[in-house]
């Protein structure tokens, strides 16, 4: 495999990846923020470490393929090198993302306490008056006939 191979299949998987990423923002929208951002952090990990299959060449491939391979098929040694990068990827960038999460939590609170929500005033029904009033104004149309009333045919 020459130098151009290697890197246009990495291209290719980095496109691929970064499809696949998109689609489980997509998939993990309607989550509540703090499960769906740590989903999108161990996704991120397990499309985008790689792991060392060949020391003296320097070649690189994905951890979750070479894991996947090794474990499913027998066909390397690499399966405990995988894990351990995924792993050390994993904590590096859960360990950014706590920071992270640190960072915005007080600036989180003070924007909410600037930025509140507005004082309900005296002059505006609450929504149990305004139902009560619907419901009210509902029935009282038919309260001078017999309170039934028959379709004609």
């Amino acid at each position: 495999m020459s130098e151009n191979d290697y890197l246009l299949a990495w291209g290719a998987y980095l496109l691929a990846a970064l499809g696949c990423l998109l689609v489980w923002f997509r998939l993990t929208r309607w989550l509540w923020r703090y499960l769906r951002e740590p989903l999108r952090v161990v996704v991120m990990v397990l499309l985008f470490s790689p792991t060392v299959i060949d020391a003296n060449q320097e070649r690189f491939a994905p951890s979750i393929a070479i894991g996947a391979m090794d474990t499913l098929l027998g066909v390397g040694n690499n399966a405990w090198r995988a894990a351990a990068d995924l792993s050390m990827y994993g904590l590096i960038l859960f360990s950014l993302y706590l920071l992270f999460v640190v960072i915005r939590w007080p600036i989180e609170n003070w924007w909410r306490s600037r930025h509140g929500t507005p004082a309900v005033t005296e002059d505006e029904p609450t929504m149990r008056e305004i139902i009560a009033e619907q419901e009210s104004d509902r029935y009282s149309r038919y309260s001078d006939s017999q309170g039934r009333v028959e379709p004609r045919l």
